[in-house]
């Protein structure tokens, strides 16, 4: 098959020639999901060249395993994010000693992508973030930390507590805190 025959293909179906290690194969799955293993990887890691080589591992796992996808259990998509976020929590572990600084989430990324349209809900849904985040920032680092790890890492509150060293108490006092901060924030807003 032709570049342009495998980009017509789902992605479902692509998988076994990646498994047979076609290489254009790969090169659509790649364009398809490259970009979105990167983000993921970088907002768990928190640094460009750590979530480069989390992505490049990630992908490069798939390729070498003869893609081991299996349609019963959801999408390529998820899949592949799930192997991603799993190198990058791998990575995390080995390199303990410094705590993780996330991205909110995608919508910086999002923001610079031109719109072809911006629908009402769109702009709604891009308020709330800039709320949200707003309200974040004013937080005490300590709570911002642990709301960012559970929220946007995708971390649970014992994974944050070995990560950063910390009771698993104090990781749920402070996500709890910084909730009830959070609420209270866009609440005063919403009747300003």
């Amino acid at each position: 098959m032709n570049l342009s025959e495998l980009q017509r293909l789902a992605d479902e179906d692509l998988m076994p020639r990646i498994a047979a290690k076609d290489p254009l194969a790969f090169e659509v799955f790649y364009d398809r999901h490259g970009g979105a293993a990167f983000s993921l990887a970088y907002r768990i890691v928190g640094n460009r060249q750590a979530a480069e080589d989390v992505t490049q591992e990630a992908l490069i796992s798939i390729w070498r395993s003869g893609a081991r996808f299996d349609r019963a259990r959801g999408s390529v998509r998820a899949w592949t994010l799930g192997i991603v976020r799993n190198r990058a929590i791998d990575l995390l572990r080995r390199d303990s000693g410094r705590a993780p600084k996330l991205a909110l989430d995608s919508e910086e990324l999002l923001e610079k992508r031109p719109a072809d349209e911006l629908t009402e809900v769109e702009a709604l849904r891009r308020e709330t973030a800039r709320e949200v985040r707003g309200a974040l920032s004013d937080l005490p680092d300590e709570q911002s930390r642990v709301i960012r790890l559970a929220f946007f890492g995708g971390f649970s509150h014992s994974e944050i507590a070995q990560m950063l060293n910390e009771p698993l108490g104090t990781i749920k006092g402070r996500m709890r805190l910084g909730m009830d901060k959070i609420r209270a924030s866009l609440a005063e807003g919403v009747y300003e």
